[in-house]
């Protein structure tokens, strides 16, 4: 039923009355549609529920219109992002109208869903501004990094699936943690595959993540195993292009050290918790959306 979410979108689109946001619309990629799917996976195909769907992923593509700008990136999914094709403004702006027609639908569907969603949304931008925050130096902080990731990218996830359980009438506090976990391993495993996977595949040079200034898990793990001489060497190629030799280092202690398996596993247990917690809900659909997040290469 994902055709139906992307139908309704595309109405909404439609109802602005705009073709240059029916044009700029049409160069955004889909992407995986998580989201929807753990909102269909878990209410159904209800009306409520499609709208619900819609409007969750036009204020994640919102999101990321926005996210791109800030992090002056220019590559979305193997794809020019829309800033590069366009300009900062053009992406700002629509990424605006995106969030303001998203919040015009929501009120309409169920006040407890519009709460859930719209915090979600005031979570998410903090997390972008403590990301950017985070960026100005490294951070050896994994609390922060945590929070950072909970807000800027699981808290969505995680109103995702309570607002599917309150359409869908189901207890949504087991829901609640499940899109938590998932959002937070989905983040784990996203910051894994910007070290591991060739450029081609993630669409971005390769340790991208770490040049830009963010200081992510596998670093921040690095880190703590580090000889202080070593560390030092960390910090200094903190935030800027990283040579062949740089990267090769980075990789090298990262192996020797059990950086990366120690790190997926941290994301493997969060996810494991959220399949068993939807195993005692009877959610076998649920537990292979969870698995698929640490079985994925982009």
């Amino acid at each position: 039923m994902l055709d139906a979410v992307e139908r309704k979108i595309e109405q909404y689109i439609a109802e602005l009355d705009d073709k240059d946001a029916e044009a700029l619309y049409r160069r955004l990629p889909a992407g995986k549609r998580l989201r929807a799917r753990l909102i269909l996976t878990i209410a159904g195909t209800s009306l409520p529920v499609i709208e619900t769907a819609a409007v969750v992923e036009m204020i994640h593509a919102a999101s990321l219109l926005h996210d791109d700008v800030i992090d002056d990136a220019f590559v979305r999914r193997g794809k020019a992002s829309l800033n590069a094709l366009y300009g900062n403004k053009t992406a700002i702006m629509f990424g605006d109208v995106l969030y303001s027609k998203a919040f015009h639908e929501l009120v309409a569907i169920d006040r407890r869903v519009a709460r859930v969603i719209s915090n979600a949304v005031v979570q998410l931008s903090l997390g972008e501004r403590r990301d950017v925050l985070l960026g100005d130096r490294f951070n050896p902080d994994r609390e922060a990094y945590l929070s950072m990731i909970y807000q800027k990218t699981a808290s969505l996830i995680e109103a995702a699936s309570e607002a599917a359980a309150i359409l869908a009438g189901k207890n949504p506090e087991p829901y609640r943690t499940y899109g938590r976990n998932l959002g937070i391993a989905f983040q784990m495993i996203d910051d894994l595959l910007d070290i591991t996977q060739e450029s081609e595949t993630l669409g971005k040079p390769a340790m991208h993540d770490y040049e830009e200034g963010k200081t992510t898990l596998p670093y921040i793990t690095l880190y703590e195993r580090l000889e202080e001489k070593e560390k030092e060497k960390l910090i200094a190629l903190h935030g800027r292009r990283l040579c062949p030799e740089d990267q090769e280092w980075i990789l090298g202690k990262m192996s020797t050290l059990g950086v990366l398996d120690r790190c997926y596993a941290e994301a493997r247990e969060l996810v494991e918790e959220a399949m068993a917690l939807m195993e005692r809900e009877g959610e076998a659909r649920l537990e292979a959306i969870a698995r698929s997040m640490i079985e994925r290469n982009y």
